[in-house]
């Protein structure tokens, strides 16, 4: 059958049994459905009756809380690709259904329309007879079509009861006894976090909160401040993308909450101001903030937040290297080595050899990784060896260098003086770049002689490991752009280490430099030696695997419009 890029899925097993039954559920959609994964509970719901079901409000319990941890556990186990979200415009407290806020024709008073369309609908109810398929199937259609703007050719697909049974037998489980104890919830409910590529423990927070908030929802997103001490912070999205998806996602959670989203630019926030806040939702691992949250409204003479604690999900694909939960640190740490930006147009550029422009700032690793390239095969161009040859005697860029700046930095052996050189232009910006005018230009045709030789002896790909090669606008000679990144603590330890210099002028050196920021924002691959030798081992090897490939298609797109 063919796939489908957005489903949603309905599930009617009992709240008690269903969590048995999950991950197969979710296996069995994930053959069907490549993108979006919408999940609409209805506990009970018969299909194929003579009365066409309709919705209804379903309380919020305990069951129901424990039944979405575990959804999205499942699903980073069994279909990580897929981008589920667990719908919760059915599910209010009896006290708000039955108060003047009750919606009329009871949750769905119009279809809700969701950020993506959904063409394909699904359900774990279980046929008992084959004769039926044709009646549930259509019962479905109209049931979900009450429900949500879907596709006009919506699919229904019901899915093999024989796979949550056969599930069961394997596991060897009963059936556990349901917990109908109603969950308490506030009027308005806060949280805050990164929320950086939102993910399943970050869908787990956001469910949770919505079933516990009735009103509003507040939520404070990190911003610049708060992401210093993040790992790998350089690929942290723009706080404006995080705030855009936490939207999108909410609207279609629970599209009745007022939502607001605050930046977050110490750890509490608006929280410890706020008089009608109730509930802040917290993990085992923020349970301390949320007490710190609620030293600071006694001290501001608020009353405490209730703590709703919830439990880290366990990420069942973690390394070594990785955290035991779900994180976003995971996450980022995942996308070193791949391709994070879709490559420029180098049709200027010969096909072969495939140049890597390789920079970082000072104590990266820059260098250590190039040499890992070089031994996988590529040629290495090192431009600071470049950099020593264009100053030697006889050259063009010599002769420049002294009628700018003087006889004076001859040494006895009639070479440039390249310490007192460097006093002349130190804290001048104007002298440095009459500099590096003349000789950035003059090593950048040392490196094109490079390449050149290089497609002449038929190698397949070079590396340009070059410090400055952004700033000297080194990049119309790569095809594609590598920046290796640590943090500046780390950077400063290894250069005086390395160096033998003070902090002071290790911090000075890296401020003269582009910031890691600056340099990600120009790079399709990026890399970090921050851990052990052998984990930068591996992220470089799998950056060149998936090199090959990307040089791999270049060259059949390139042969087949020769055709």
């Amino acid at each position: 059958m063919a796939m489908f890029s957005t489903g949603i899925l309905v599930l009617t097993s009992p709240l008690q049994t269903l969590p048995l039954r999950i991950a197969p559920v979710l296996s069995s959609a994930a053959q069907l459905v490549e993108r979006t994964l919408y999940v609409h509970l209805h506990p009970g719901l018969i299909l194929g009756s003579e009365s066409h079901p309709r919705p209804v409000f379903i309380p919020p319990v305990v069951d129901l809380s424990t039944l979405i941890s575990r959804l999205y556990t499942n699903a980073a186990d069994v279909c990580g690709h897929l981008d589920i979200r667990v719908l919760l415009t059915n599910v209010r407290a009896q006290s708000a259904a039955c108060s003047g806020t009750m919606i009329p024709n009871g949750p769905f008073p119009t279809p809700q329309s969701l950020t993506h369309s959904p063409e394909v609908v699904l359900t774990d109810f279980p046929l008992q007879d084959p004769a039926q398929s044709h009646q549930v199937m259509q019962c479905l259609q109209m049931y979900t079509g009450h429900c949500y703007v879907c596709s006009p050719s919506l699919h229904p697909v019901l899915l093999d009861p024989q796979l949550m049974r056969l599930q069961e037998k394997e596991e060897g489980l009963n059936e556990p006894e349901g917990n109908a104890e109603t969950l308490e919830t506030y009027s308005d409910v806060v949280v805050g976090g990164t929320f950086d590529r939102l993910h399943g423990a970050h869908k787990t927070l956001l469910n949770i909160s919505c079933l516990l908030a009735n009103r509003r929802f507040l939520i404070g997103i990190c911003d610049e401040a708060m992401l210093n001490k993040k790992v790998l912070k350089e690929l942290v999205e723009p706080y404006s993308l995080r705030a855009q998806r936490l939207q999108e996602f909410l609207q279609d959670i629970k599209p009745s909450l007022q939502v607001q989203i605050v930046p977050l630019d110490d750890p509490y926030g608006v929280s410890v101001v706020d008089p009608l806040l109730q509930c802040i939702v917290v993990s085992e691992e923020t349970r301390r903030g949320g007490e710190a949250v609620n030293r600071k409204r006694i001290e501001n003479g608020l009353p405490a937040l209730i703590l709703h604690e919830i439990q880290l999900l366990k990420d069942a694909h973690h390394t070594e290297t990785e955290e035991e939960k779900i994180s976003s640190s995971s996450l980022r740490s995942r996308l070193l080595g791949t391709l994070l930006t879709p490559l420029k147009d180098k049709s200027h550029l010969s096909q072969l050899p495939y140049v890597i422009g390789l920079t970082g700032g000072s104590g990266s690793g820059k260098s250590s990784i190039a040499r890992q390239l070089e031994a996988l095969g590529a040629v290495r161009i090192d431009c600071d060896k470049l950099g020593h040859e264009v100053y030697q005697p006889g050259t063009a860029a010599y002769h420049s260098v002294l009628e700018e700046f003087g006889s004076d930095l001859l040494s006895v052996d009639k070479t440039i003086n390249r310490r007192a050189l460097g006093r002349k232009v130190f804290g001048n910006q104007e002298r440095l770049k009459a500099l590096t005018d003349i000789v950035w230009p003059e090593i950048a045709l040392l490196v094109k002689n490079r390449i050149s030789q290089a497609r002449e002896e038929g190698k397949q790909v070079c590396v340009l490991d070059a410090a400055v090669l952004l700033e000297a606008g080194w990049t119309d000679m790569t095809h594609e752009v590598w920046v290796t990144v640590i943090p500046e603590e780390e950077a400063v330890l290894r250069i005086t280490k390395r160096d033998g210099v003070t902090t002071e002028d290790a911090l000075r050196r890296l401020q003269s430099q582009w910031s890691n920021g600056k340099q990600v924002g120009h790079a399709n691959v990026v890399l970090s030696t921050l851990w052990e030798p052998e984990v930068t081992q591996k992220q470089v090897l799998k950056a060149w695997n998936l090199l090959q490939k990307r040089i791999q298609a270049r060259q059949e797109g390139h042969a087949s419009s020769q055709l």
